[in-house]
């Protein structure tokens, strides 16, 4: 548990800011769609452009939906297997906005649709990024996974501030959706999908972080 904040002990200003996780600070989306299209080769779903139609979607989820019952244990393994080799980079931008927000004590929270089993390995990777976040909300904590805004909603509440009040940095089309529903102002980042996938249901595009007017997304979020 990560510093959380409430009623009595709210963030400066009363505004926070979201994050997700895979394609927003870390270059991971590529390789899961690797991953994701081998499991498909192996046990085959007949779903075109699988690997990308899931993105957003949790495993409890993408198995349900795509993969009998018998055979999810072997598609678990599988995927954890190849996880546990995946080394996570931070994309352009990351560090330097999450560094800027802690040190102005804007309060930061990391919405995933990870689990906690990829969480550990994550931490192995970079043993730093939990200290950048005030909590963390993973699909371990919700029942309802993105497209649904339960995350983000738990997200702003965590920081004790009205999700109309926050920004949602997404990537994928569910949590675009996600961000939209929740209220709050969303950012579309274009390093897995095409802009003309996000734009519906954003505020605003940016390719990566290192592109994001933050102190132009500070004073949206004061008059919000």
């Amino acid at each position: 548990m990560k510093n959380t904040i409430g009623e009595n002990n709210k963030i400066p200003e009363g505004i926070g800011f979201l994050f997700d996780l895979d394609g927003v600070l870390i270059d991971s989306e590529t390789e899961y769609t690797r991953i994701w299209e081998e499991i498909d080769r192996k046990y085959p779903t007949g779903v075109e452009n699988f690997a990308i139609k899931i993105k957003g979607m949790t495993l409890p989820e993408i198995l349900a939906e795509y993969f009998p019952e018998n055979i999810h244990d072997s598609v678990i393994t599988l995927l954890n297997e190849k996880e546990q080799k995946m080394k996570y980079r931070p994309l352009p931008g990351a560090i330097e906005i999450l560094t800027r927000l802690k040190e102005k004590g804007h309060g930061a929270i990391l919405v995933t649709s990870s689990n906690d089993y990829k969480m550990r390995h994550l931490r192995e990777e970079l043993p730093d990024l939990e200290n950048y976040f005030y909590d963390i909300v993973t699909a371990d904590k919700v029942h309802h996974s993105k497209p649904d805004p339960e995350g983000y909603l738990l997200g702003a509440s965590l920081l004790g501030v009205p999700a109309r009040r926050c920004v949602v940095f997404e990537d994928s089309v569910q949590g675009v959706k996600a961000g939209r529903a929740s209220g709050a102002y969303t950012v579309g980042m274009t390093t897995t999908l095409p802009a003309s996938s996000l734009e519906n249901y954003t505020d605003e595009l940016a390719g990566t972080l290192a592109d994001v007017d933050i102190d132009k997304i500070i004073q949206i979020l004061r008059a919000r």
